[in-house]
């Protein structure tokens, strides 16, 4: 195992459409490095396992956690984005910091919040199709409050940004500060 520089997992999180994605893209411009978005995964298991089932959801974590451990023994920093939801493990967050931490590195976690009304709006946005994000306004509001409770389990975060204003250069700048320090 080649072990180099201490890695920095940027870990940004948030509500569906929130601009995690968005945020992530210009974070990635600004700094140079590689973005590991949920959807690469999450999309590669779904093209066999229905979202949801047993092997879906152990597959999904299996694969993150397999990258985040490669990056950290090779000291690659990288950014991550993830929208926490009941079909992944509560713990996760707390395992990925801890995973990282064994190879000496960080993991910086970014909350990202948007006012509900601004939410809905982004979640009709065409580009979500794209991932095969969440576009059905009667899904969101009827899972919002799930999707609170996930919330509530996440590590405290190194710092929160609400997108409803802040445009996603001005975001991913904030969060280069942080890097940066």
């Amino acid at each position: 195992m080649a072990i180099s520089a201490a890695m920095q997992l940027v870990f940004i999180y948030g509500q569906v459409a929130s601009g995690k994605l968005t945020v992530a893209k210009e974070l990635a411009a600004l700094t140079g490095l590689p973005l590991f978005h949920n959807h690469l995964v999450v999309d590669a298991v779904h093209a066999v396992f229905p979202f949801g089932s047993t092997p879906f959801t152990q597959l999904r974590e299996e694969f993150w956690l397999r990258v985040f451990e490669e990056a950290a023994s090779y000291g690659t920093s990288l950014i991550f984005t993830f929208a926490p939801e009941p079909t992944v493990s509560p713990d996760f967050p707390l395992r990925v910091r801890e995973l990282v931490a064994r190879f000496g590195g960080i993991t910086l976690f970014v909350a990202l919040a948007v006012e509900p009304g601004e939410q809905e709006k982004r979640l009709l946005a065409a580009d979500r199709a794209a991932f095969g994000k969440m576009q059905s306004l009667e899904l969101l509001r009827s899972l919002r409050a799930d999707f609170a409770r996930c919330f509530e389990g996440m590590p405290t975060a190194d710092l929160v940004i609400d997108t409803t204003a802040a445009q996603p250069s001005e975001a991913a700048q904030r969060i280069r500060d942080l890097v940066a320090q």
